[in-house]
Formats: C-alpha cells, sequence, structure tokens
C-alpha cells in the first residue's frame, strides 16, 4: 500500500520551548533549527524533527499516570552514565522505574517522561 502521508514532526507541547530545546539538543547531539518564544524545533538531518511549542497555562504530565498519552525513547550505550549526565543538565529521575532495569525513566525541565533504553 503507497504511504498516504510522510511522518515529519512530534510536536511536544510545553511552557518554555527554548529550554526544552535546548535540553534535548544537549541529550541527542541534534540542531536546533529554529527557535523562538513560542516554537522551537530539533533534527539531525534526516526526515523527522521534534519540536515543542509554547501553550499558555501548560501543566506537565504525571508520573507514573495513566492520562500520559507520549513519552520518548532515547537509546544509549550506558544506561547509569547517560542518566547521570542527562541529571546533571536537568533532567529528574522519578521514584517509579517500571523494567527491571531495562530501562531508566527520567523527566525532562519541564516534566515529560522520556525512558532511556539500551543500545547493546
Amino acid at each position: 500500500m503507497p504511504a498516504l502521508a510522510e511522518f515529519t514532526a512530534v510536536v511536544i507541547d510545553c511552557a518554555d520551548p527554548a529550554v526544552l530545546a535546548d535540553f534535548y539538543r544537549k541529550a541527542t547531539g541534534w540542531e536546533i533549527l529554529y527557535s523562538d518564544q513560542d516554537f522551537a524545533s530539533l533534527g539531525n538531518g534526516g526526515p523527522v524533527q521534534v519540536a515543542f511549542q509554547r501553550i499558555e497555562g501548560y501543566q506537565a504530565p504525571g508520573w507514573p499516570d495513566g492520562r500520559k498519552h507520549a513519552h520518548l525513547d532515547l537509546t544509549v550505550t550506558d544506561l547509569a552514565r547517560t542518566a547521570k549526565e542527562l541529571l546533571a543538565i536537568g533532567a529528574a529521575k522519578p521514584e517509579f522505574q517500571p523494567g527491571g532495569g531495562e530501562w531508566v525513566v527520567l523527566t525532562d525541565p519541564e516534566g515529560h517522561p522520556f525512558c532511556l533504553t539500551s543500545g547493546s
């Protein structure tokens, strides 16, 4: 079946797009492609970008919380070392950690959960 559409971006609601773009730039090494007070986007030259858009009165999802609708997965080579480095640049590590050590759940500076998974 031919594609009906091309996937181009994941857009995440937030209070401060520039802050989140900078956090994920440091986390992924991707380049900030655009940034203003209402919108920022990151890319790595591939077809898909991650973007952040300001929402007035934004409230972060809780963790764990059944109302969370999506999260990002980041593949890393060393879970413990990468988690420590991300904590140093503004991530937080919630107490609830499912997965039995196969992945680590962190939250970004605005409370969006994301997972670190091992690339090995």
